[in-house]
């Protein structure tokens, strides 16, 4: 269970509508088009909902997908995955610990040393650039 509990009123009143519907609903961004699918900028990517830090600029590769890759979370505790069985076929879903907020999903095609590749919609996340 989430530490973080809000109602749906309390979420829309907060994010902005694609936030929403990403973070809550479960929805995606279109490819190439999220404000980090290819930002270099250094610091730590937090949820947009809670701000709890999900993962680090250097974890972060081009995957080509268009949206932000990862292939590490920023520890072992700051996402959790969840089956997703939607749209006809097996993936993982990707959700903030702390606010069960949807991010993306998790393949087993990423780069080492983990082979993982978090693909995470843009708006889920805010940049906190590193002092």
């Amino acid at each position: 269970m989430a530490d973080i509990e809000k109602t749906a009123d309390e979420w829309k009143s907060q994010l902005t509508p694609a936030a929403y519907s990403v973070c809550r609903k479960k929805g995606t961004e279109r490819a190439f088009s999220g404000e980090y699918w290819d930002s270099e900028k250094e610091g730590t990517y937090c949820c947009t909902c809670c701000g709890a830090e999900l993962f680090k600029s250097d974890t972060k590769f081009d995957s080509g997908t268009g949206w932000p890759s990862y292939f590490a979370a920023i520890n072992d505790s700051a996402v959790s995955e969840k089956a997703d069985n939607t749209l006809f076929r097996k993936r993982t879903e990707v959700v903030c610990t702390a606010c069960d907020s949807h991010l993306g999903h998790v393949f087993p095609d990423g780069p080492p040393p983990s082979g993982k590749r978090f693909c995470i919609n843009s708006v889920s996340l805010q940049l906190r650039p590193d002092a």
